[in-house]
């Protein structure tokens, strides 16, 4: 297996070798037939090699012109073919394609080659004289023409393996990266300004022309193509973090040539400056690319929509490892508004799949400790009091699964922050019990309950590590409930049985399910409410702890 990669890096020149090599075995066997068997007579005293290398003026000047003209011939496939083949890769993919095409040094050294090789045979015809015959000139013309045909089938190959749709898009994302953090440095000039905003121009080139070939491969339906160029738009803004550090000031800076771009011509120049001073322009048009990748997916190809919070959740993450305070925000700001279209348009799995890549996000920054990094603990509550917000908001469109679902997460933010003593917990426990409110119709009530079932679950983990207090916090919110839903919300809880759910879902996991341990500690907690419900009404109460958060 590991001679798979090679062999296909040098399929051209191993083409080359055996077309060469077959054909040269043809003609040496029948040059040999002929001079030692069917033709002995006619062969003189030379030998096959000298009598193959003695050309005849007349002879020549006939031959030298067809030669000519095989070699043009050539020549025009080649070019013909490629133009065509170049033309709609470019029309398909992007307009790049043509300008990568002309400035590839192989490309430029098999079209130079053909045409030399014309001019060769085309000067040498006219070399040939009546009583001068150039042997050795004659000879290179044959051998060029010879590597004319020769080369035809390799370079095709080279052409298509050239346009193959996914090394464009790698082509195209390492340009744009090159463009944004190039490995040499320019040195300074007077043409400094000017330099630097075709680089800014490139650089937003780049990224424009991924996210289009994303979007028309989304219109098609070509998933593949799709994923590939998100990828590619996620790996330039990931590789560029690290490289930013080291660039100039001037880089952030958006000269006259940026702000006339359609992406920033409408923005308040407050808002441009806010940009310049965050050094976040390229991600922000970056993002905003990606964001256009998301619109369209959710349109057209709406399991898209889940590769792409993915690529947005690697970029903040990324924030994360680089300490990018405002790249950071700018990821949060972006998952939000992904929420947002897909609660708009209804859409609950995209809202599913969205929280799952924005619940990780989380996790990513819980596991940086918060003392190292004061100002994570601060985001990290700004994100789950989001997560209250789309999960309200979903309640209040009728979207039950997506409250549940983010209630769930937020239950699982808290797990972990409790696990690794994280600052944000106390916090993060009092926005989770903030999310029910008093339902008002049927549905709403049924959305609550996936919300009960998750409060009553971070309650079992509180209690099978000792910590009454926060499960007594739970308690203490859920004390008003009636106790005919209390007890069916814990038998539905207690017949989940199994860990993994019934259909094909990206988490893999039952939201409900707990393992028996905990199981025991949820008999214990609504244990609490049934003798809660034995007690005088006067008598009923709640402790007085409640978690308010730093």
């Amino acid at each position: 297996m590991a001679a798979g990669p090679t062999t296909r890096k040098n399929g051209p020149a191993l083409t080359l070798g055996l077309l060469a090599a077959f054909a040269f075995c043809i003609f040496a066997a029948f040059w040999l037939l002929d001079y030692f068997v069917f033709d002995a007579a006619h062969r003189g005293a030379k030998g096959p090699v000298a009598l193959l290398f003695d050309y005849d003026a007349e002879t020549m000047q006939n031959a030298l012109g067809s030669l000519a003209q095989v070699i043009a011939a050539v020549l025009g496939i080649a070019i013909t073919v490629v133009s065509i083949v170049v033309q709609l890769a470019a029309n398909r993919y992007t307009s790049r394609v043509t300008d990568m095409f002309f400035h590839d040094r192989t490309n430029l050294a098999v079209m130079g080659f053909f045409v030399i090789a014309c001019i060769e045979a085309l000067w040498v015809s006219f070399g040939v004289g009546k009583d001068y015959v150039p042997q050795g000139t004659i000879t290179a013309a044959l051998l060029m023409a010879t590597a004319s045909l020769l080369l035809l089938v390799p370079y095709f190959a080279y052409v298509f393996d050239f346009l193959d749709p996914q090394k464009v898009i790698a082509r195209l994302g390492a340009q744009t990266l090159e463009s944004a953090a190039p490995h040499k440095r320019p040195a300074a000039s007077a043409a400094d300004g000017a330099a630097l905003e075709a680089r800014q121009m490139l650089a937003v080139s780049g990224l424009e022309q991924l996210a289009g070939i994303a979007m028309n491969a989304l219109a098609q339906k070509e998933k593949t193509i799709a994923t590939d160029a998100t990828v590619a738009l996620r790996t330039v803004l990931v590789d560029y973090l690290p490289e930013k550090q080291g660039l100039g000031p001037a880089w952030f800076g958006l000269g006259r040539v940026l702000r006339a771009h359609p992406d920033f011509v409408a923005m308040t120049p407050e808002s441009l400056e806010d940009l310049a001073r965050d050094r976040t322009w390229l991600e922000w048009i970056g993002l905003r690319q990606i964001r256009e990748v998301f619109g369209e997916a959710l349109k057209t190809l709406p399991e898209m929509t889940h590769v792409v919070a993915i690529d947005t959740r690697y970029v903040g993450e990324a924030a994360i490892d680089s300490r990018d305070r405002e790249v950071l925000a700018l990821t949060i700001k972006f998952m939000n508004t992904y929420l947002r279209a897909a609660l708009n348009a209804r859409d609950v799995r995209t809202s599913y799949n969205v929280l799952h890549q924005y619940r990780q996000l989380a996790e990513a920054m819980l596991h940086v400790p918060g003392a190292a990094v004061p100002w994570l603990t601060t985001m990290l509550e700004e994100v789950a009091v989001h997560f209250k917000y789309y999960a309200q908001l979903a309640h209040g469109m009728g979207l039950g699964f997506v409250t549940e679902t983010a209630a769930y997460d937020l239950c699982s933010l808290c797990e972990l922050a409790n696990d690794l003593v994280a600052p944000s917990h106390d916090r993060l426990l009092a926005i989770f019990l903030e999310i029910d409110k008093e339902a008002e119709t049927s549905a709403e009530e049924k959305a609550l309950r996936g919300v009960r079932k998750s409060q009553a679950k971070l309650a079992t983990f509180y209690l099978l590590r000792g910590q009454a207090a926060y499960a007594q916090a739970i308690y203490e919110d859920m004390a008003q409930e009636s106790p005919e839903r209390l007890r069916s919300i814990r038998d539905e809880m207690l017949a989940v049985t199994s860990k993994h759910f019934w259909e094909v879902v990206d988490r893999g996991t039952n939201f409900d399910y707990i393992d028996d341990a905990r199981k025991e500690k949820l008999r214990e907690f609504f244990g609490r409410f049934e003798a809660l419900a034995k007690l005088p009404a006067r008598a009923r109460g709640t402790g007085p702890y409640r978690v308010t958060g730093p």
